[in-house]
């Protein structure tokens, strides 16, 4: 009876590494159904940061818009200019290119700087 049982335990080891080191192969249906599920939480989760920011959003935009209606009255092409600088003081300074063509003159006051 010891010889039996040690040749069964002997059969299992020598087995059991080989059969675990092999991956069962996914049948494409669980493959399929686990990327359906992800896609899902994805835009769950999109949707739910979109309506959590949607807000905050809207109240930038609108807090913003009197200024950025003013700096598109004042810049009259975005491509005239270089890239802003910032000063160590803060200020920032957007410079005219020096081989573009001089701005239309402001309307008197229409703009306030």
């Amino acid at each position: 009876m010891t010889r039996i049982a040690a040749l069964l335990l002997a059969g299992l080891l020598a087995h059991g590494p080989a059969a675990a080191q092999e991956p069962t192969p996914a049948p494409d249906g669980d493959m399929r159904e686990g990327m359906d599920l992800l896609g899902e939480g994805l835009r769950l989760f999109f949707r739910g940061l979109g309506d959590e920011l949607e807000p905050a959003l809207r109240d930038l935009a609108q807090n913003m818009q009197p200024a950025m209606k003013k700096l598109i009255e004042i810049v009259d092409d975005f491509d005239a200019y270089e890239l802003p600088e910032r000063l160590p003081n803060g200020d920032i300074i957007i410079r005219r290119k020096p081989d573009a063509p001089l701005p239309q003159p402001l309307p008197e006051g229409d703009i306030e700087i």
